[in-house]
């Protein structure tokens, strides 16, 4: 049986916040995550959909080791990188990279575009000759839509979609196994974000890539998807395939999500059926008890304060965590 790439199994992030006053200040436990599990195929792309505060970009820093877990494991092609030290870890990280959702802020101002994305191959591909390494990096420029004559630019020198094609190019140079795209286009122009989506979705079918895709868009998560998970308060209120998650959602959280999702034909759009969401999002200092959703579920009841709901089989790969889902 061929193992997946990834295995997330109860992972926990959670941090202790400061709160009260200076001489009787206490600590708080924010559950950023709270108890993920899921596998990802080689080639596959999982979307992570979810309001701001849900825990989708802790998640993604976490897999990836740069965020420390509190319990729970992250297995690479079987083995525990949670358990791994600086060494044995820094093995693996050639084959995990991340595209951050700010273009600009994830590069080094005092660094060229060729000195930012050589820097993977100077960490890991040492034998390099400086000839071979320039080489590979007007290739690598080529291929993300920049001209090779830009390689001693600054990143100040670039806009917004060139650095983030600057970061594209950093990321796929050591050809890596798993790409987490935390919002990658959210920060760029609408008429841009297509050409990044399309440069990263041509770059996964080309290597083969994996991809944790963290977006708020849902309309770009079903075109770059296979399977969708959706979080709330750092739990999974739902993970289907793509075509059950906008065609079929079981949780209340999903149906609002995909029913503010518009649709181009101004009529259609008018007719749809609307699903809205009462309150704001919670403090996730303090969740609700039972289900964290519960506070803002048109079909809460008094269950939903009492038990917490497990992830349930609701169809063929596609699990629900939610006590009403056959209502």
């Amino acid at each position: 049986m061929t193992l997946p790439l990834l295995q997330v199994r109860d992972l926990k992030v959670h941090f202790q916040v400061r709160a009260g006053g200076i001489f009787f200040a206490n600590y708080l436990p924010l559950k950023a995550v709270d108890g993920l599990s899921f596998d990802l195929a080689a080639g596959e792309t999982l979307g992570i959909v979810g309001e701001s505060g849900c825990g989708k970009s802790t998640l993604g820093r976490a897999i990836l080791q740069l965020l420390p877990a509190t319990s729970g494991s992250v297995a690479w092609l079987g083995k525990d990188l949670t358990a791994l030290d600086r060494a044995e870890l820094k093995a693996h990280r050639r084959h995990m990279q991340i595209v951050f959702q700010d273009p600009l802020a994830s590069l080094d101002p005092r660094m060229t575009a060729g000195d930012i994305i050589a820097e993977p191959l100077r960490n890991y591909e040492t034998g390099l000759s400086s000839a071979a390494i320039k080489a590979r990096v007007r290739e690598m420029m080529e291929q993300v839509g920049l001209l090779p004559s830009m390689v001693n630019r600054y990143p100040h020198e670039f806009s917004g979609g060139q650095c983030q094609r600057i970061g594209i190019a950093r990321a796929m140079i050591l050809k890596p196994k798993l790409v987490v795209c935390d919002e990658p286009v959210s920060a760029l122009d609408v008429s841009i974000r297509a050409q990044v989506i399309n440069l990263l979705m041509d770059f996964q079918r080309a290597l083969n890539i994996s991809m944790l895709f963290i977006s708020h868009d849902l309309s770009v998560v079903r075109h770059i998807s296979r399977r969708v998970m959706v979080l709330y308060l750092g739990k999974v209120m739902e993970l289907a395939d793509r075509d059950a998650i906008y065609g079929a959602p079981r949780h209340p959280y999903t149906q609002a999500l995909i029913s503010a999702v518009p649709i181009p034909d101004p009529e259609k759009e008018r007719a749809k059926p609307r699903v809205l969401v009462a309150g704001d999002l919670p403090s996730p200092l303090d969740p609700p008890s039972g289900c964290v959703f519960r506070t803002r579920c048109p079909k809460a009841t008094n269950i939903c304060a009492l038990t917490v709901p497990v992830l349930e089989s609701a169809g063929v790969g596609h699990e629900v965590a939610c006590h009403h889902w056959r209502d």
